[in-house]
């Protein structure tokens, strides 16, 4: 089994249809993929209903706050219809649209000629997000848009957002019948970096995992990761989080073990 547990369809910020991916999977030599779209489940069915040959896990990429930083919870093997966590997501989403919005208005307020309608197209159905706003940015020569000058995390034209905190996503995770894997914790692309302290405490919530081998950690910080894993008891995935064009990333550049992939869907079945 080749097993890839995080990657995102048109349905959020990727730019692949989401009845695609699982041919794309199996060209790649995945077995398992699971669609973690963020704060929401829009591809599943297309998904699904494309996923021959290819055992397709539902998912979604929640954004969360550990105390004063943003960070991303997986939820894997969860229930879509579970009315408690589709109900959070539909609140993200609809203030990622507020949010979109007044951070256009503060592009065009510093002087970038983007508009509203150029960020929707590119969207292109989806809830708007920072990256249809950055290819906005690059359209019109601002290459340099996810950094403090434009729409980084408390950049001149950041605008907060909803967002629960990861005790209660990891709760909402586990009563849906899924499992909550933290996604790339020390990302050097992030500025949030969860510490060992932090994972012992999330641990102590409910977590079941960390995503460890990733794209954006380096091989020491997926060491590192494993062993506090190993040392608080949770298990460490591995994953691509690919997002297609947006992101010079291959599906399954990283995977996950079977045996941790059967251990993640037993405690599934456990919670349930």
């Amino acid at each position: 089994m080749t097993i890839d547990l995080h990657a995102h369809s048109t349905a959020s910020d990727g730019t692949t249809p989401p009845a695609e991916l699982p041919r794309l999977a199996a060209e790649a030599g995945l077995t398992v993929l699971a669609l973690t779209d963020h704060d929401t489940f829009a591809g599943l069915a297309a998904a699904s209903a494309a996923a021959a040959g290819v055992e397709l896990v539902p998912g979604v990429e929640i954004s969360c706050r550990l105390d004063d930083a943003e960070v991303h919870l997986l939820g894997l093997f969860v229930d879509p219809g579970h009315e408690p966590l589709a109900a959070e997501l539909e609140l993200i989403r609809t203030d990622r649209v507020r949010r979109g919005v007044r951070m256009v208005e503060r592009c065009r307020e510093l002087g970038a000629p983007i508009t509203l309608e150029q960020v929707a197209s590119i969207a292109a159905g989806a809830p708007l997000g920072r990256p249809h706003i950055a290819a906005a940015l690059a359209a019109v020569g601002i290459t340099d848009a996810f950094t403090s000058d434009w729409i980084a995390d408390g950049g001149r034209a950041d605008v907060p957002k909803h967002v629960l905190s990861i005790v209660e996503a990891i709760g909402l995770v586990r009563a849906a019948g899924g499992v909550a894997v933290l996604a790339h914790p020390r990302s050097v692309k992030r500025r949030a970096s969860v510490s060992d302290e932090q994972l012992g405490t999330l641990a102590a919530a409910g977590l079941a995992g960390i995503e460890a081998d990733h794209p954006e950690q380096p091989p020491e910080v997926r060491d590192r990761l494993r062993n506090a894993a190993a040392d608080l008891g949770l298990l460490a995935t591995g994953s691509s989080d690919f997002h297609g064009d947006r992101k010079p990333v291959r599906l399954g550049e990283c995977t996950t073990s079977p045996d941790v992939f059967a251990a993640l869907r037993e405690a599934a079945v456990s919670v349930s």
